[in-house]
C-alpha cells in the first residue's frame, strides 16, 4: 500500500512539473506572450529543467532543493495572476496550482524518507554513545 502511495506521489512530482514546463512555454510564446511573437519570459523554463532527470530517478537531493525552486514559480505565479488581466491571469492561477500540486507530492514523497534518515542517525548516535 505505501509503495503505491509512493508512486502516485512521484508521479504526481512529474506530471506537475512537466504540466508546468509546458505551461510555461506556451503561456510566454503564444497563449498570453508579453510581446505579440513570444517574449523572451519563456527562458524562465530552464531552471525547472535541471531537476527533471533528478525528479524521475527519484533523486531525494534533487528533490529537496527542487521543493525549494518551485516556490519561486509560486511567487511569480501570484503576482501575475493578481496584476495581471484576462488570460494572463487565468493562466498564472493555473501555474499556481501547477506548483502547490508539485510542492504537496514532493514533501509528502520525501517525509518518509527523511523521517527514516533521521530514525537511522539517532540509532547510530546512540550506538556510538555507549
Amino acid at each position: 500500500m505505501a509503495i503505491d502511495r509512493a508512486k502516485s506521489l512521484h508521479w504526481g512530482t512529474v506530471a506537475s512539473l512537466l504540466g508546468l514546463i509546458a505551461l510555461s512555454l506556451a503561456w510566454e510564446l503564444t497563449l498570453a506572450p508579453l510581446r505579440p511573437g513570444g517574449s523572451w519570459l519563456a527562458l524562465k523554463v530552464v531552471p525547472l529543467l535541471l531537476p527533471l532527470i533528478g525528479i524521475f530517478k527519484r533523486d531525494v537531493y534533487t528533490m529537496q532543493w527542487a521543493s525549494m525552486l518551485i516556490l519561486l514559480y509560486f511567487a511569480e505565479g501570484i503576482v501575475r495572476a493578481t496584476s495581471d488581466r484576462g488570460l494572463s491571469a487565468s493562466l498564472a492561477w493555473i501555474e499556481v496550482a501547477l506548483t502547490l500540486c508539485f510542492f504537496f507530492c514532493i514533501l509528502s514523497y520525501l517525509r518518509p524518507i527523511k523521517r527514516a534518515a533521521k530514525k537511522l542517525a539517532q540509532q547510530t548516535i546512540e550506538k556510538a554513545s555507549k
